[in-house]
C-alpha cells in the first residue's frame, strides 16, 4: 500500500474522550472512527488488524475440530423465552419488533439459537460430540460505553458451543478450549492467564476467564510467577488425547482476580513467586451442563436407546476487544508496537527523498519484496513526519532509505519493538526482515 493513495485519517491531537492508551492510539492512527456512543467504524488499517486477529482465532478453533458456522444477528424473543432469559437478561439487550409486531432482539450471545439449530440435527449419541462456533457482531447496550473498542456496545466476538453426551465428555471439550485459548493468545504475542470465574447470566458451575497483564486493566490480579514463564507454544498438543497435564499445570498454580482472591492461599506462596498486577479480560469459557439443552427440548437417543439430554459449554473471545488489549500490552510514548502476527503490515518503507531517482528505485525494490504486507511512505512529507507516523502505527519493521544510503546500496532497518537500528545491504536487509 502506498501511503500517498491510502485512506489513513490520522490525528495529531488526542481526542478528549480517549481515556486509555488503546483508544487514543487507535483514533490517532486512523484505525477506527466513532459513529455513535460505543459504536465504531473500522477503517482500513484497523480492519486489517481485526482480520488477522480473527484468522488466528479461527485457525486455533479449527485445530480442535470445532466447525465454523454463521448465525444471524437478529433473533426471535420466543427462543429466549424457552430458556427463561428473555425477561431476565436486563436492559443491555436491544429489543425490537418487526413490521408484524413480532418481538425480536439483537443477539448479545447465541446459546439459545445454537441449541435450536443443533436440536434439528442431533438425534442419536452418534451425533455427539460436536463443537460449533462463529465469529459475529453482537450488541449489548452498555449503560456507560467507554475505553473505545475495549467496552463498546457493538463488538465482534467468537463464540463456540460444545455438545457432549455426558459430563466427562463435556469436561474434555472444556479442556480442549482451555488449551486452544492459551495457544490463540500466545500466537498474538500475549501472555494470557486463566483464572476461575463466576458464570454470571450464562449459567453453570465451571468457568475460567483469561486475562492479560496491562497497567490499564480493569481488574487487580494475583498469580504465581510460574504462569508467566510457561511457553504454551513449545508444548505439543494432541486434541484427541489427554490434555489434563497442560490444564492441570495452569489450574494448580494460584491465579485469581480481586473478586476471588484468597488471602490465606496467597500468603502460602513464597513472596518471590507472587505477582500482583492489573489485568484485562480477553476470553471466557463456561461449562453449564443442561442449562439450555433441557428447557429447549434437546435430547438424543443414548447407546441403550433411552433419551439423553446433552451437556453443553460455551466459549467466548472478544475479537474486536482483543485489538485494544494487544495495544494496551504493546505500546510506548511514540505509539503502537504490534506483534508481527497481528500487525496491519509487517514493514514500512520510508523514502526520505521522494523524487530522487536512486532513492525511489531502492525504495520500490524493497517495497516490492514484501508487498502486499508492506506500506510505502511515498508522501511528500518531511522525514520527521514519516518517522513519527511509522512509530505511531507500530509496523514491526521500518526500512529507512535516503540518498546517501541509496548511493551505497544500503538500507537502515529499525525494529519497532526494541528501537534497534542497523545499516545493511539491500539483500541482507530483506533477509533480516523475512527471518523476523
Amino acid at each position: 500500500m502506498r501511503l500517498s493513495r491510502a485512506f489513513l485519517p490520522t490525528l495529531k491531537e488526542t481526542p478528549a474522550e480517549a481515556q486509555i492508551a488503546s483508544h487514543r492510539l487507535m483514533l490517532r492512527a486512523g484505525m477506527v472512527r466513532q459513529t455513535s456512543a460505543g459504536i465504531y467504524a473500522w477503517l482500513p488499517l484497523g480492519w486489517r488488524v481485526l482480520q488477522k486477529v480473527a484468522q488466528i482465532v479461527r485457525e486455533e478453533q479449527d485445530a480442535t475440530g470445532a466447525q465454523e458456522i454463521l448465525m444471524p444477528t437478529i433473533q426471535t424473543a420466543d427462543l429466549w423465552r424457552q430458556s427463561g432469559r428473555y425477561d431476565a437478561y436486563g436492559p443491555e439487550m436491544l429489543r425490537l419488533k418487526d413490521r408484524h409486531e413480532r418481538e425480536m432482539l439483537y443477539g448479545p450471545t447465541n446459546e439459545e439459537m445454537v441449541t435450536e439449530i443443533f436440536k434439528g440435527y442431533a438425534k442419536s449419541y452418534r451425533d455427539l460430540p460436536r463443537n460449533l462456533y462463529h465469529i459475529q457482531w453482537k450488541f449489548r447496550d452498555e449503560v456507560r460505553p467507554r475505553f473505545g473498542v475495549m467496552r463498546g456496545r457493538e463488538f465482534l466476538m467468537k463464540d463456540a458451543y460444545s455438545f457432549d453426551l455426558d459430563h466427562d465428555g463435556a469436561v474434555r471439550s472444556y479442556r480442549q478450549m482451555f488449551v486452544a485459548y492459551l495457544r490463540t493468545f500466545a500466537r498474538m504475542g500475549l501472555k494470557a492467564i486463566p483464572m476461575q470465574a463466576d458464570t454470571g447470566p450464562i449459567g453453570g458451575n465451571l468457568s475460567h476467564e483469561f486475562l492479560i497483564l496491562a497497567e490499564t486493566g480493569e481488574s487487580q490480579v494475583f498469580l504465581h510467577k510460574d504462569l508467566l514463564e510457561f511457553d504454551v507454544l513449545s508444548q505439543p498438543v494432541d486434541y484427541g488425547g489427554d490434555l489434563s497435564p497442560i490444564v492441570d499445570f495452569w489450574t494448580s498454580r494460584y491465579a485469581a482476580t480481586d473478586e476471588k482472591h484468597d488471602l490465606a492461599a496467597w500468603a502460602a506462596i513464597p513472596e518471590a513467586q507472587r505477582v500482583s498486577a492489573r489485568g484485562i479480560e480477553i476470553g471466557h469459557i463456561f461449562h453449564f451442563g443442561t442449562r439450555y439443552s433441557a428447557p429447549m427440548g434437546l435430547s438424543v437417543s443414548g447407546p441403550d436407546g433411552k433419551p439423553v439430554v446433552p451437556e453443553m459449554g460455551s466459549y467466548g473471545i472478544g475479537v474486536s476487544r482483543l485489538v485494544g488489549a494487544i495495544i494496551e500490552a504493546n505500546h510506548d510514548e511514540a505509539g503502537i508496537r504490534w506483534p508481527e502476527a497481528v500487525a496491519p503490515f509487517k514493514l514500512a518503507v520510508l523514502n526520505l527523498k521522494q523524487g530522487d531517482a536512486g532513492t525511489d528505485a531502492l525504495a520500490a525494490r524493497f517495497y516490492d519484496a514484501f508487498a502486499p504486507d508492506a506500506v510505502y511512505d511515498d508522501r511528500e512529507e518531511r522525514a520527521g513526519v514519516k518517522f513519527a507516523d511509522a512509530d505511531l502505527m507500530g509496523y514491526p519493521w521500518q526500512a529507512v532509505i535516503g540518498p546517501r544510503g541509496a548511493a551505497a546500496g544500503k538500507v537502515e532497518l529499525k525494529r519497532r519493538a526494541t528501537g534497534e537500528r542497523v545499516e545493511l545491504s539491500v539483500d541482507d536487509a530483506i533477509a533480516r526482515v523475512k527471518a523476523g
